[in-house]
């Protein structure tokens, strides 16, 4: 018990949680999921693991948790199951073991984009996509210098790459513009800039500005005015590079293709965590 209310401890794993890119509040959703970390990372401490593994295997449990929504169905029975198991195996020994068996690759490239298909903004998925951004040091979609921490310490905006309103004018739902696959962290002036505008037209705009076609405007949409540098803002926020080739653009597919790549952004922030 005064393990548990310790300052100290308390401190310490919110230090962690932050660092694993939980930067705000507003990304803890699972307080179940926060529970059994401090459990872990107290464990830990009675097994005396050298303080970084304590901070690894924690900042990975936790993830893991919220990817598999483990402590969300049945949370006192899977408590109870993971605590005999450490008792049994090890601290460590079992929280490797589960971590690989909860996320095989198989997971990456068939459940999570699945799992993705999603309007929900408080998703577990796309909270976890915001904290890999967070840890992984992205800047912000357009932003040649604010960083999508920055943007979620200050709430910069969620903004659709296609257009809530120019999918509206399609006859889009919903659920359909406000898919967590069309959504990336900008600065609000941005997202103004952009407007209801096609992302055929925009995009277009953007390939004009870092090429210094844009009629004297060379900073319409950010401060980024070098084609490589926005490729990289484009990668680094998930989106397809072809979104600049300038074509009509087919909002399904972007929406799967996008799925994919978020994907692949959240695995390589639990592989680095």
């Amino acid at each position: 018990v005064l393990a548990f209310m310790s300052k100290t401890h308390f401190d310490r794993i919110t230090m962690i949680l932050r660092s694993a890119g939980f930067v705000t509040s507003d990304l803890i959703r699972s307080r179940n999921a926060v529970n059994f970390a401090y459990i872990l990372y107290l464990r830990g401490k009675r097994e005396n693991l050298p303080a970084a593994d304590i901070e690894s295997l924690v900042r990975r449990w936790f993830a893991m948790s919220i990817l598999t929504g483990r402590y969300s169905g049945s949370p006192e029975t899977a408590f109870d199951l993971d605590i005999r198991q450490i008792d049994s195996q090890g601290l460590k020994a079992y929280a490797e073991a589960v971590i690989e068996n909860e996320l095989p690759t198989t997971f990456w490239t068939g459940m999570l984009p699945q799992l993705m298909d999603t309007s929900s903004a408080m998703s577990p998925y796309f909270i976890a996509y915001q904290a890999a951004q967070a840890r992984l040091g992205d800047r912000g979609f357009l932003s040649s210098n604010i960083t999508v921490r920055d943007l979620l310490l200050n709430r910069g905006d969620k903004h659709h790459v296609f257009p809530r309103k120019h999918l509206q004018r399609g006859g889009a739902s919903r659920s359909s513009y406000n898919q967590i696959a069309n959504f990336v962290m900008a600065q609000s002036e941005i997202n103004i800039a952009i407007g209801d505008k096609a992302p055929e037209i925009y995009f277009a705009e953007l390939r004009e500005q870092v090429n210094g076609e844009a009629n004297g405007i060379t900073k319409r949409y950010g401060g980024i005015t070098d084609p490589a540098e926005l490729k990289a803002n484009l990668v680094m926020n998930c989106l397809p590079t072809s979104l600049l080739d300038g074509e009509r653009l087919d909002y399904d597919a972007f929406l799967v293709e996008r799925r994919l790549l978020m994907a692949e952004k959240i695995r390589q922030w639990v592989k680095v965590l």
